[in-house]
């Protein structure tokens, strides 16, 4: 599988075991950043991310900082892009079983390394499910751009 991975100064050392485990499995890993544990800004590197699963260019990515929550917001304002913020195996079997989330985010300061490779060996081998998730994922395209009010007044 081709996919995208990134991450903030605070998961580096996390991302650095994902990624080579995913080269293990034989998986083909872009890694957009960070790439030591300097100080990076976050929004940044979920964009890129987010950008190449969103244009199709990657078949899933994997994103991580420290809560997984910076993460899951960037990611999320992209179309086409179902970011899923999963410290816990139940959460990122589902993630994929109904919602086909195409983007895992993972608690870099809230989950263990063990436990964080499990989570993406699950979330990676966890087919989506279809039928009536397929409805209610088709919903998501019904959703009104919500970018029409300029914030930055």
């Amino acid at each position: 599988m081709k996919l995208v991975i990134g991450c903030d100064h605070a998961a580096f050392g996390l991302k650095e075991r994902i990624k080579a485990y995913l080269i293990e499995r034989g998986d083909e890993v872009e890694d957009v950043g960070a790439f030591s544990e300097a100080s990076v800004d976050y929004p940044q590197i979920g964009m890129q991310v987010a950008a190449g699963v969103s244009a199709g260019r990657y078949g899933r990515g994997i994103l991580m900082c420290g809560t997984g929550l910076g993460m899951s917001m960037v990611a999320n304002r992209f179309a086409h892009v179902r970011a899923a913020l999963c410290n816990d195996l139940f959460s990122a079997a589902m993630s994929r079983r109904h919602n086909d989330a195409n983007i895992l985010v993972i608690g870099g300061r809230i989950v263990g390394d063990v436990l964080a490779l499990e989570i993406v060996r699950v979330w990676l081998e966890t087919s989506f499910e279809g039928g009536r998730h397929q409805r209610r994922l088709d919903l998501f395209d019904e959703v009104p751009d919500c970018n029409c009010v300029d914030r930055r007044a």
